[in-house]
């Protein structure tokens, strides 16, 4: 026997007035969950020194245009997060003609020039070439290893430009007086010095610094050996300011 009309309205009231049960206990249930639940940490600031360096040549003289990494010595500390940086070709140079990027960086490589180039790179840090273009048709390069890589043009010889791909944890280039400037945290750093003209073993120039909190930290670092002379060319490049 079917049910009547009026069964059938009560049976759906009755359906409806649970789900309005359910609902609003759900409700419920999420705004206790809400009330209950832990807040996000607050950050929290890491106290930092002040660091300055200074690269000196063996008579005393400012060197500049020098690299200055700064790796921390704690097992965990980490890289520099990665970049994107732009390296363009200008007037038959390179613009800039010295970047210093942190490992898994990409680099793009236009040419801005009013002449076609061909970049290369035989570095054991990253090998790749580029074929003869102008314009940016080319997708960035990836740097995944740490080291100098040198880059050259087939075409014109006298183009030349230098990327740093370090996994330091600061890093910089000195000024017109030889020092750069720094804030890191407290601890224990080594401190490497590159320049492309230097004839010292790099690992000889390393320097163990320890840094408390609030210091204002300084280092000297004086090369044992002369730079090489400045290539002669057209353009004067950044690092021949010394």
């Amino acid at each position: 026997m079917r049910p009547s009309a009026r069964q059938n309205t009560g049976n759906k009231l009755r359906i409806g007035k649970r789900c309005r049960a359910v609902a609003a206990a759900l409700t419920g249930l999420i705004a206790l969950l809400r009330a209950l639940a832990v807040p996000a940490a607050v950050p929290v600031s890491v106290p930092v020194a002040s660091v300055s360096i200074t690269v000196q040549s063996p008579d005393g003289r400012p060197v500049a245009g020098a690299v200055v990494t700064v790796r921390s010595m704690a097992t965990e500390a980490r890289p520099s997060p990665a970049i994107h940086a732009v390296m363009d070709q200008v007037n038959r140079t390179f613009e800039p003609d010295l970047l210093i990027i942190p490992v898994g960086s990409t680099v793009d490589f236009p040419n801005s020039d009013s002449v076609s180039h061909q970049i290369y790179s035989f570095s054991p840090a990253k090998r790749f070439q580029l074929p003869l273009y102008r314009g940016n048709p080319n997708p960035p390069v990836r740097f995944d290893q740490a080291g100098t890589v040198t880059l050259g043009c087939n075409i014109h010889d006298e183009m030349l430009a230098y990327l740093v791909v370090t996994d330091a944890q600061a890093y910089g280039r000195t000024d017109a007086s030889g020092t750069w400037n720094t804030e890191i945290p407290r601890g224990k750093y080594r401190v490497s010095v590159w320049h492309p003209r230097m004839t010292d073993d790099a690992h000889e120039l390393e320097r163990e610094l320890m840094v408390g909190e609030g210091d204002k930290a300084t280092l000297t670092l004086r090369l044992a050996k002369p730079l090489r002379p400045a290539a002669l060319g057209p353009h004067p490049h950044s690092w021949d300011g010394y």
